[in-house]
């Protein structure tokens, strides 16, 4: 049974029945067909009323996860790169000509210290508080980067992720009679990732943060299946792969479509033949692969990879037309502490539109 949405949302059906060939290409080339026709379409769609990607957090990630399978044949010199995570602030028109507020990848820093594989790292390198405030320096919290928009907490409808890896939602929506940061929020999540979050294999749980979800009440989530148009321009693609439940937020914006989820690490995962890092670009010359994979659970490498040829090829080319339009919530990005890691195209931050007031 399909979940019922809130007024204002659809169903997306471009993309429906696209993976179920037997065959892995006819699936990859079904879905590339079906993202073609729905850049198309998407691209008709008036721009969302605000945008904005806000710096948190720097976190050393290992190379071997972030660059999957590019470094299995060969010794690299650093085991670690740094991520850099961010917020997305989009304000819309939902298809009921309402405007709503969506806060994705908001992250409760202090309750991300907890996922077991980053507690573990932590605990292993034995370094003071100051230490690993150098090691993963801050440079916004979702309170203070919020404030900076100047919209009130009160005002956030909707908060959303890619996946749930890392995340702590209490803080945000409350447990029982604790009240949560944004009042009147609640919780866009893909039914699936939802399932997986409360019973999750040994492999899939080193990357939650433990009772993430545990006491927030079911009337502050909002599960749907497949992809959902969420008002105009703006959407949630599912993507699976990096999880089950793993969907993508595509934004009509200025500069085009703009495409988020963790599914790569920046421009070098989805265009590696284009990449300037020697290592990449000669793994996809030697392979041909199209894209490379953030691999840290490896749920489904065969569905992340066609889903991140849907995700480059909704986006289309960004401001570097080498490189597509994928603003990555966690994007590789130089760090002085790790001097050989290199990008070879830098979303960054970016803000379009005003925020309705």
């Amino acid at each position: 049974m399909i979940a019922t949405l809130p007024a204002g949302m659809q169903y997306i059906d471009d993309f429906t029945n696209a993976r179920h060939h037997a065959r892995p290409q006819d699936r990859l080339e079904a879905v590339r067909k079906a993202a073609q026709g729905f850049r198309e379409r998407f691209l008709d769609e008036p721009e969302v009323l605000f945008y904005r990607s806000i710096n948190l957090i720097r976190v050393p990630y290992p190379t071997w996860y972030g660059f999957s399978g590019v470094y299995a044949q060969t010794a690299y010199r650093f085991p670690f790169i740094h991520i850099l995570n961010r917020l997305f602030v989009v304000q819309y028109r939902d298809l009921a000509g309402e405007v709503k507020t969506l806060l994705f990848s908001p992250s409760d820093l202090e309750g991300n210290r907890e996922t077991p594989f980053f507690k573990r790292l932590t605990d292993k390198m034995k370094l003071p508080r100051k230490a690993q405030n150098v090691m993963a320096p801050m440079f916004n919290n979702v309170q203070s980067a919020l404030a900076s928009t100047g919209i009130r907490p009160e005002q956030v409808d909707y908060i959303s992720y890619d996946h749930l890896h890392t995340q702590d939602i209490r803080h945000w929506l409350g447990t029982g009679s604790q009240p949560g940061f944004f009042p009147n929020a609640k919780l866009l999540v893909h039914r699936q990732e939802w399932i997986s979050t409360g019973a999750l294999l040994p492999c899939q749980a080193d990357w939650y943060c433990p009772n993430g979800i545990s006491g927030v009440s079911e009337e502050r989530v909002v599960t749907f299946d497949g992809s959902v148009q969420l008002g105009r321009g703006v959407a949630l693609l599912h993507t699976p792969g990096h999880t089950e439940g793993n969907h993508s937020l595509a934004a009509r914006v200025r500069d085009g479509i703009r495409v988020t989820s963790e599914n790569g690490i920046g421009a070098d995962a989805y265009e590696p033949k284009n990449s300037r890092i020697n290592a990449v670009r000669r793994y996809a010359q030697a392979t041909g692969v199209e894209v490379i994979l953030n691999g840290n659970t490896l749920e489904g490498s065969n569905d992340q990879y066609i889903s991140m040829v849907l995700e480059k090829t909704v986006a289309g080319p960004s401001a570097n037309p080498e490189f597509p339009n994928c603003a990555s919530s966690s994007e590789s990005t130089p760090f002085w502490l790790m001097p050989g890691q290199e990008s070879s195209y830098l979303i960054g931050e970016a803000e379009f539109g005003k925020v309705a007031t």
